[in-house]
């Protein structure tokens, strides 16, 4: 990402999801996000927008607590912690006897000002049809109405889905390319949330290029790094693909 900062880049997001507490061996790479988080706070424009999307391992019967440490981390070199995000994948990798079987990743929201926000209204309402009035929690716990008149606003049949996503990963052995591939969905999804058509996203730990490819069919520019030669090669054939299935219509 020097190279970046030198040539005065600036992106609109960044969405990766890096490695973290050894749980996969990635050829032997490593990384240290200290200094990427200090090269992410160089190339994000104002009202940018890093997606880290992070877990913890459980070692000697304790969690790392690593992904609050980098998002902690995160705020030291200057960004707001806009949103703790959960990803709800819906499966676990094994059962527990101790503790009840995780089955979510931290998804933080890291902004260099106030965000570019597309929020995703897909959520169905339990009380679609019915009305309701606003109020707001004062400080010394009582409740005031949020409109002046009172008003009572019905309620619709989709509303804005809340930070805790429901996606499933990627489990098909079929398309796994990667030991730790990406969620199309999860990516795209992101993508549409803090960026608009023609921004510039940026993966600065690639992988097989999920997040790339889905900046290209959402029509974002993007750029992506990678250290292993291997990824970035499956990353341009699956863009290349990209390219064959979306650009033909």
């Amino acid at each position: 990402m020097r190279k970046l900062i030198a040539d005065g880049v600036k992106v609109q997001m960044c969405v990766t999801s890096p490695p973290y507490d050894n749980l996969r061996t990635y050829k032997g790479f490593d990384f240290d996000y200290k200094k990427i988080a200090k090269a992410l706070f160089g190339v994000t424009k104002q009202g940018g927008v890093i997606v880290w999307v992070v877990g913890d391992a459980t070692i000697n019967g304790s969690e790392t607590g690593t992904s609050f440490k980098q998002a902690l981390y995160f705020k030291y070199v200057g960004f707001n912690l806009h949103d703790t995000m959960i990803w709800d994948k819906g499966c676990f990798t094994s059962p527990q006897t101790t503790r009840y079987p995780n089955s979510f990743e931290y998804m933080f929201v890291l902004t260099r000002g106030t965000p570019v926000c597309n929020q995703i209204k897909d959520r169905k309402n339990k009380k679609a049809g019915t009305s309701s009035i606003h109020t707001i929690r004062k400080q010394d716990g009582e409740t005031r109405n949020m409109y002046a008149d009172c008003r009572k606003t019905e309620i619709s049949e989709i509303g804005v889905r809340f930070n805790v996503w429901d996606v499933s990963p990627e489990q098909s052995n079929i398309n796994r390319v990667h030991p730790a591939q990406f969620s199309e969905e999860l990516a795209a999804d992101h993508i549409v949330s803090w960026s608009n058509e023609g921004d510039l996203v940026l993966d600065p730990m690639c992988g097989s290029g999920t997040s790339l490819k889905m900046a290209e069919r959402l029509n974002r520019k993007w750029i992506g790094i990678e250290i292993s030669e291997e990824y970035c090669e499956i990353a341009a054939k699956r863009i290349e693909a990209e390219n064959r299935q979306y650009k033909m219509f």
